[in-house]
Parts: structure tokens; sequence; C-alpha cells
């Protein structure tokens, strides 16, 4: 890449670039160093034209010196198409938290899209806002990397259907009194008995079912343009502007996203380094391909709720259904080489014993550590010879059983980006199942939303009965005896909202 107008020079080590091997659909593009190392994922809403003004000489000119910085580090790029910008952002922010990119800056804490949450046990539902999906008994819509549209969308459709939005649980006439939406007739005043809670639940349902973008949901949006053209046509354009503008919310909402975005890293994996099962052979000096292939992975927090993964590529290309998942049960296990043991020790035990065809490679995500656990493993079970690697990712080095030096593969080489592809998908499946774990240890936190008990009262609750579900099996008289200075009233209270908010509590 050079300006003919000038004597720029691009940076040597850049990969040259040819617009017409990307395509101009939504998607996410991520940056590579020279070492393997991902530096920078982005979004776009065409590809081709995102990803063309990185490799054009006036980008490199004019650009800040962290951007100049980003462009110089490229050594490959790869992208991934989606259907929409919404699969774009959601695919974004999974990659950044994944590998937290020195030149992310945004999106690599632990925040989470918006869901919409129904709590089903109230008696005049609301629609409100939650980053959690809990395992309780509301319902969830989402996640929704629009925040701004999804906003303007739940309060058209609290306008629309009269839809109470104040947060009371149970609101009756007491609370009226604080309330606006009332004298702005936005509401349809359920706690002044205006309405029944059957009728109230009829309207909630015609939100809910735009919400799932059934019939209701088109006939609402041509209500909409309807009105818009109205405007319109008697010069009231600011009014047909703000239904113009409701309506382009409405459709984002309802965009429909793949849920399981999982999905298009594995296409990618998929169609990539078609030749790396032959590349990788050579470059080991196997005797026989690579065909069917292991990856193992570790994730914990600290030792906490510590996990292993393992997934399978059979001819360069994900086995999904070979996937398994191990949580760790040693007590003693106290870091990732240690949990590497017990995983590894699990599944080739039962390998042998029940006699089942064993891979023709297994890899190791880690170094040294790794590689001489598996070996240590592989004696102890009498395992028969098999190619075992580990791979290292800060600099994509491959540690080789009776090799001093570790294997460093050119980052271009077919076989190395297979073991990338191959090592990437174990570590997002192991953290996939580590997050899922979370996910339900904060479910406990369902105790917060009860009015009363404050953070050190929960905890002591916890610490006593080990989890939500283990006390709502529990009488009022158990937890207040468990207890002190807790109460009969309070226990009650307690048992009677984890009785209606938890899925099968006992």
């Amino acid at each position: 890449m050079t300006d003919q107008n000038s004597n720029f020079q691009a940076p040597e080590n850049m990969p040259v670039f040819h617009s017409q091997d990307v395509s101009r659909k939504p998607g996410v593009y991520v940056f590579r160093n020279q070492a393997g190392e991902v530096i920078y994922v982005g979004k776009a809403k065409n590809l081709r034209n995102r990803m063309r003004s990185y490799f054009m000489a006036s980008t490199l000119q004019k650009s800040d010196p962290r951007r100049r910085a980003l462009i110089h580090s490229i050594a490959s790029y790869q992208t991934f198409e989606v259907e929409s910008e919404a699969e774009a952002l959601l695919l974004e922010s999974q990659f950044i938290k994944q590998y937290h990119p020195r030149y992310n800056v945004t999106l690599r804490d632990d925040k989470r899209y918006l869901h919409i949450c129904v709590d089903l046990t109230e008696t005049f539902p609301r629609l409100r806002f939650a980053r959690i999906r809990r395992e309780d008994s509301c319902l969830y819509f989402g996640p929704f990397p629009q925040t701004t549209s999804l906003r303007e969308t739940v309060r058209m459709l609290e306008i629309r259907f009269g839809l109470r939005s104040c947060k009371t649980r149970d609101p009756g006439p007491e609370s009226r009194r604080h309330c606006l939406e009332h004298i702005i007739r936005d509401c349809c005043s359920p706690c002044l008995g205006k309405l029944s809670p059957a009728e109230y639940r009829v309207r909630l349902d015609q939100a809910l079912a735009v919400l799932k973008g059934e019939s209701p949901a088109a006939e609402l949006a041509r209500e909409i343009q309807q009105k818009m053209k109205e405007f319109a046509a008697i010069l009231n354009f600011e009014e047909a502007a703000r239904l113009r503008d409701i309506l382009e919310h409405l459709k984002t909402v309802l965009e429909p996203t793949r849920r399981f975005i999982n999905q298009t890293i594995s296409r990618r994996i998929a169609n990539n380094n078609p030749e790396g099962v032959e590349s990788l052979q050579k470059a080991l000096g196997m005797e026989n391909p690579p065909l069917y292939m292991e990856c193992f992975d570790m994730s914990n927090i600290s030792g906490s709720l510590a996990v292993g993964s393992m997934v399978c590529f059979r001819n360069g290309r994900p086995s999904t259904s070979e996937y398994r998942r191990f949580r760790i049960r040693s007590t003693e296990a106290a870091d990732d080489t240690a949990f590497m043991r017990e995983v590894l020790t699990r599944r080739y035990s039962r390998l042998l014993r029940e006699k089942l065809p064993l891979p023709d490679l297994v890899v190791l995500d880690g170094g040294a550590g790794q590689l001489h656990a598996g070996i240590e493993v592989f004696q102890e079970i009498g395992m028969p010879s098999i190619p075992l690697l580990g791979l290292a990712k800060q600099q994509e080095l491959l540690f080789l059983p009776g090799e001093k030096e570790p294997l460093a593969l050119p980052f271009e080489n077919p076989g190395l980006k297979m073991l990338q592809a191959l090592r990437d998908e174990a570590h997002r499946f192991a953290n996939a199942y580590h997050r899922e774990l979370r996910n339900k240890r904060i479910s406990n936190s369902v105790l917060a939303d009860i009015p009363g008990i404050g953070t050190a009262r929960q905890q002591k609750l916890l610490q006593t009965f080990g989890s939500v579900r283990n006390m709502a099996e529990k009488t009022p008289q158990y937890l207040a005896d468990a207890l002190p200075g807790l109460g009969l009233k309070t226990a009650e209270k307690i048992l009677a909202y984890l009785h209606s908010h938890l899925k099968n509590p006992s």
C-alpha cells in the first residue's frame, strides 16, 4: 500500500488487503499482531468499506497517534459476517470480553445489554429493565444492544396500552398520591381499581405480543405509519417526525436477532484454513493427519466455580455434538494445572475403560506447565502414544514433549490458524459454562428484591443455607430459629417471596 502523491510507505508487516475478498454485509472484524494476539475488535455496517479505511495511506497519515499505533501493529485480520447491525453489536461485545484487546477501551468490563423483564407474579405486572437474566419466574425478552431504541419502545408501549410504570410492587391509592402518570393520562390507573387484574392482563398480553413480533406488532406499525402520513398531509411535520422516530425504534427492537451468535463463529471456523490439517501434519512431523483433535481449556475466578471444557474438531471443522464440559470436583486442586490434570484423567480414563476411539492429536491451552501435567496423566493411566502439545496464548508457541524449545510457526501458517481456532473455541466453551454457573449463583441475589432484607442479612442467610433454593425448602420457624434476630414474620415474608419467584422452589 503506497500513496501515489507522496513518499509514504505502509508498515512492512501490514497484510495485503483485497477489497473484493471482503463482504459488504454487516459484521465484525478482528485484528491480530505478529504474535497472534487480538489487538482490536470492531463492528461495521459494511465490512468492505470499514476494512478498506484501515488500509488507505491517507488514513494512516491523518490518524491520531493511538490509531496509527494500531494500524502499524496489524499483522492479520479476520472478518465475521452477520445478518444485521444488532448482531454485529452483540458479537463485538462477546469478542471484546473474550480477548480484552489492548486498543478497545469500551465493553471490556462485565456490563451486559438490557433485557425486558416482566414479573408475572405481580397483580399488575409492568415492563422493567434488567441486565441479568435470572433463573426465576419472570418473563424475559432480549438482550437488546440498542438501548435508546429499547427504552423509547417500552415507553411507547406503556402509553399505547396504558401500562403502569411505577416501581411499587402492589400499587394502591397511597402510591397514587405520588404518581404523575394518571394526571397526564398515560396510565390506566389500576391502583384506583379502574381495571381488574384480568382486564389489565389483557392490555399486558397485547404489549407482550408486540415484543414477541406477533401480528399485533405489524398492526401497531401500520397504525403508526398511517398516523404519520396523516400528520404529514396536514403539514404537521414535527408530529410526523416524532412518529417516524417511534416507528424506527420499534423496528430496531423487533429486528430478528439470532441469539446463538456462536453459530456464526463456528461457521467462520469451519470455512477457514481448508489446508490446515495437512499443514499441521507437516509442521509437527506426524505420520497420520490430525483428522480428529481434542482441545482442553480451564476457566475459574481465583479457584471459584472452576470448570473445564473439551472441544472436538474433525477434518478441521468443529464437531459440536462431541463437545464436553467438566465441573472440577477436587477440593484440593488450586490452579489451572491441577484442574487440567483432573479433567484429562476423567476424560481419557473413560475412553480407555469403554474402549472408545482416541484422538489423533490432543491440544492443551497453556504452556510447559499444562504440557507436563498432560504427559504425567497419560503415563499414569497407560495412555497409548498420542501426539500432545500445549499452545501458549501470548506468543502462540507450541510446546511439544521432549523438546527444550517451543515451536514457533509463522502466523500465516494454516495449521497454526486451525490450532488457534480450536483453542479459541475451547476457551469460549469453557467461559460460557463458567458464566452459566456464575449466573446461577447470581440468581441468589433475588433476596435483594425482598423489601426490608439488607445486604448483611442476605449474606447471613446465604452463609447459613448455602442457596436460596435450600432456603425455600425450610419452614418459617426453621429460618427464624437458624438465624437469631430474623423473626418469624420476616421469615414468612422471605419464604412467600421465594415461593412466588423461584422456578420449582421445592
